[in-house]
């Protein structure tokens, strides 16, 4: 499933709902922006609602490329956003989830809930089967993905994994930190 092309793509997988801090929705424009600004395209969900909406609309704002896979059940929950650069939709989760990592170069995680679990836990058992070697980096906005480092730790501490699977993710912050880990991996 790897690819490279000219140009570069960031999956970003985070919640259809805002949170309950401000800095979700924060973090979320300044990395919708910054993909724009460096001339990245931003590969999501293809929800308006939530931090989806949020960082599609940032990177619109920025002049930039969107591409966004949405299954057709989720077309009315999620408000399926028509107007992005590239707008696809799928028939099953799945499907999306495999279209969305396939059109990218990195993986983004920003705070969500078990839908942006679901899609970490599964692009981060591909990563180890060998099945791409994208960069996958855990925006951890005010500490959200502090518990989620612990349990990883945990799988390798009880022998469930080897310790190498922590190299496969990175941790930022916010959007700035994200981004330098994004251009390192990227360059």
């Amino acid at each position: 499933m790897s690819s490279r092309s000219a140009l570069k793509s960031v999956c970003v997988y985070c919640g259809s709902r805002m949170g309950d801090r401000p800095e979700y929705a924060e973090e979320a424009a300044r990395l919708g922006a910054a993909i724009a600004t460096e001339g990245w395209r931003l590969v999501y969900g293809a929800g308006d609602v939530g931090l989806m909406g949020t960082v599609a609309r940032a990177a619109q704002d920025g002049g930039g490329d969107t591409f966004g896979v949405i299954p057709t059940h989720l077309l009315q929950m999620e408000v399926g956003k028509t107007d992005l650069s590239r707008f696809v939709v799928t028939e099953t989760m799945h499907e999306r989830k495999k279209v969305m990592l396939m059109n990218a170069d990195a993986v983004v995680v920003m705070p969500g809930g078990p839908g942006t679990l679901d899609e970490f836990f599964e692009v981060l058992t591909w990563r180890q089967l060998g099945l791409h070697d994208k960069p996958i980096v855990l925006m951890d906005v005010a500490g959200y993905w502090e518990p989620l480092k612990a349990l990883l730790d945990s799988v390798i501490d009880h022998g469930f994994a080897e310790a190498p699977l922590l190299d496969f993710v990175q941790s930022g912050g916010g959007a700035a930190e994200a981004m330098a880990l994004l251009r390192r991996a990227l360059s």
